[in-house]
């Protein structure tokens, strides 16, 4: 697994960003907000990540705002920088959203 932690050009970056609606590069770091219904909902939320995050060896920082969750994501252990890790937690993160999402809406 250690070899998608090459640190990632800014031309990269804003490459792979086209494939990730809504995420953004700034300070070495690509982020999204996420919005749920309630608080209890962005708790739930981080705590089903969690497994996956240890899994990955990846602990984003995290900012929670009542019903919003902030992901940031860079690679501390290559002096936090993005690397394609993090694009694969940042797609695990949107396909978790999404299906939460999608059980909501049924």
């Amino acid at each position: 697994m250690e070899d998608d932690l090459n640190v990632l050009t800014d031309q990269e970056i804003s490459t792979k960003l086209k494939d990730y609606p809504g995420w953004t590069y700034r300070n070495n770091k690509i982020s999204k907000e996420f919005v749920f219904e309630n608080f209890s909902q962005v708790v739930e939320f981080i705590n089903t990540m969690t497994p996956l995050f240890n899994k990955m060896d990846h602990h984003p920082d995290i900012h929670i705002y009542y019903k919003k969750v902030v992901f940031e994501l860079q690679r501390f252990s290559v002096g936090g920088k993005v690397t394609e890790r993090d694009f694969t937690v940042a797609r695990e993160i949107e396909s978790l959203y999404t299906q939460r999402d999608d059980r909501h809406n049924v």
